[in-house]
């Protein structure tokens, strides 16, 4: 069904619940490259591509060695890619996003991972019937917090920014969404502290997945007929 509606959602925090093996398979990677980098401050950084997560951890990139930061995304890619097969989905996922392609909206992905990293992640969602298209990490020249991933996924829909909703995990996620006109909506899945995701510009924060399933009525996919 064509629609002229697009619920735009990340992936990592938001409907799979994966933001802290992210944390834990940095944090290895960093450990076997001699950087030690506080779990707390990995986590805080997941949601930036590999290249902005880097330099929000290790400082500006100019003064580091490309060759180490490629080792290090791979480090990282081969220690998370062991958990490909048992990926958690997140309570409810895949029922709200049937949920609201059901209502009339596309429902369409914006995200950092690519490749075998996102296929592996849609397949723990299992909702592929309703998901219109993605916009990974090789689809953009930038990752959030620039709009590139959220207006790629915008555009895969068709919509303007005014038709369209962003549903993150991170202040990255909120701020991508502002920068290209969406409204964002967080979910504290992600484990972001409330308060972080408002400043951010979150015009509504619900617990998970599973919370917003249950308030889709009186949200603002309700209001935006």
């Amino acid at each position: 069904m064509t629609t002229n509606r697009a619920a735009i959602f990340d992936v990592d925090g938001t409907l799979v619940d994966t933001n802290h093996l992210h944390v834990v398979t940095w944090w290895e990677a960093l450990r076997q490259a001699g950087h030690r980098v506080p779990m707390r401050e990995i986590h805080r950084a997941v949601g930036l591509s590999a290249g902005d997560l880097l330099d929000h951890l290790l400082g500006d990139g100019d003064a580091r060695d490309p060759d180490e930061d490629e080792q290090l995304d791979a480090a990282h890619h081969a220690l998370y890619a062991t958990y490909f097969e048992r990926l958690p989905v997140l309570d409810s996922a895949g029922d709200l996003l049937r949920a609201l392609a059901g209502w009339g909206w596309t429902v369409v992905l914006a995200t950092s991972a690519s490749g075998a990293e996102l296929a592996a992640l849609r397949r723990a969602i299992g909702a592929d019937e309703v998901i219109v298209g993605a916009a990974g990490a090789d689809d953009v020249a930038d990752g959030k917090p620039a709009p590139g991933p959220v207006r790629q996924a915008r555009e895969l829909a068709g919509v303007p920014s005014e038709r369209a909703v962003f549903v993150g995990d991170t202040v990255w996620d909120m701020q991508a969404a502002l920068r290209d006109g969406v409204l964002p909506v967080a979910v504290l899945s992600g484990g972001i502290p409330r308060a972080d995701l408002e400043a951010a510009g979150a015009q509504a924060v619900y617990r998970d997945a599973a919370d917003l399933l249950a308030h889709l009525d009186s949200s603002v996919f309700a209001d935006r007929e």
